[in-house]
């Protein structure tokens, strides 16, 4: 009788056993499924995280736009549709990776500049640069017609794109002077060789060797005496290029709501005074309260007329809550024109 309940007690135990395993496989097959054979593969992925505590930046670059240039007959020496929309395309990026504290274009050039202590995909080099070139990209396409209405874009843009590291303050501003200087000594190359091309009727061989060997003071003198340009009195978007920062503005009445917009100036970045009035660059802190005048390249923000505002604003911030101070929403903009 012993034995007969014993091997009841075995029996009943391994029914049991056996239902727990068949629930077990049965949530759990997903898992297991996961887990293929073929997960190796992912060892051959390189880690390309970014080194800590270091100054991220992003340059996009246009791919042979010479070309794009000639093919949609956009204007010499400069062309502020093209310009502009370049800006477009950066506060776009700006609006969408809110770790980014400045960017700086040109040409067909842009700079991104990520705070040192971002952690944005975990800093990783290849989304970063991936997700921003590829955000740029398609925004050129997609804004295209609101800066150059029906002229037909004729075959999609491409923009190369590298990131750089600078492991000091001081070495970001180098590189920013740098960027910045190339600006002045293109732009008054190209503007002096296309006043011979296009005034003088020279052919572009002919411009080149009119200008090869000249100085910045040479070229200078051909626009003044020979074409009645004073240089300097050249447009400062086309001398000193674009400069995007965060800043926090008023609305005008009867919102007087304080709101962050993607501020576009054309300073001069060479300078301390540069630096010490936007101390929230370096200093990785929130955007301040903007002071000073207001470019007219916000004239067209969306739901602010801003020709209403004087541009003095409070000195303080109308105790803005703790999710603007930590995470401050990008005013969207319609148009930079």
């Amino acid at each position: 009788m012993g034995a007969t309940r014993l091997r009841g007690f075995f029996f009943i135990r391994s029914i049991l056993f056996n239902y727990n395993i068949s629930q077990s496989s049965t949530f759990s097959t997903s898992s297991v499924m996961a887990k293929s054979k073929y997960e190796y593969v992912k060892t051959f992925e390189q880690d390309d995280k970014i080194l800590p505590n270091t100054w991220i930046v992003v340059r996009l670059d246009g791919k042979n736009f010479t070309r794009f240039c000639e093919k949609h007959h956009l204007e010499k020496p400069n062309d502020k549709r093209a310009l502009h929309l370049m800006s477009k395309c950066a506060t776009v990026v700006m609006q969408e990776f809110r770790e980014i504290c400045l960017a700086y274009g040109q040409s067909d050039e842009y700079s991104f500049i990520f705070r040192k202590d971002t952690e944005i995909y975990n800093r990783r080099a290849s989304k970063i640069l991936t997700n921003v070139n590829s955000l740029f990209s398609s925004s050129y396409v997609f804004f295209w017609n609101i800066y150059f209405g029906d002229k037909k874009l004729m075959y999609p843009p491409t923009f190369d794109g590298r990131i750089v590291l600078y492991p000091s303050d001081t070495n970001l501003r180098d590189y920013l002077n740098w960027r910045q200087a190339d600006v002045h000594v293109n732009n008054l190359y190209n503007t002096t060789f296309w006043m011979l091309v296009l005034k003088q009727s020279l052919t572009n061989s002919e411009a080149e060797e009119r200008l090869r060997g000249t100085l910045a003071s040479h070229k200078n003198e051909i626009l003044f005496s020979e074409f009645n340009i004073n240089y300097n009195n050249e447009p400062i978007m086309f001398r000193k290029g674009t400069t995007l920062l965060r800043k926090k503005i008023h609305c005008p009445p009867p919102d007087g709501k304080l709101k962050q917009v993607i501020m576009p100036l054309h300073s001069d970045m060479f300078s301390d005074a540069f630096w010490e009035e936007h101390h929230e660059i370096l200093g990785c802190t929130s955007a301040p309260i903007y002071t000073g005048p207001i470019p007219d390249t916000l004239t067209e923000l969306s739901n602010l007329n801003l020709r209403d505002v004087s541009g003095e604003f409070p000195e303080t911030d109308p105790s803005p809550t703790k999710h603007e101070r930590q995470s401050p929403a990008p005013l969207p903009l319609d148009e930079l024109p």
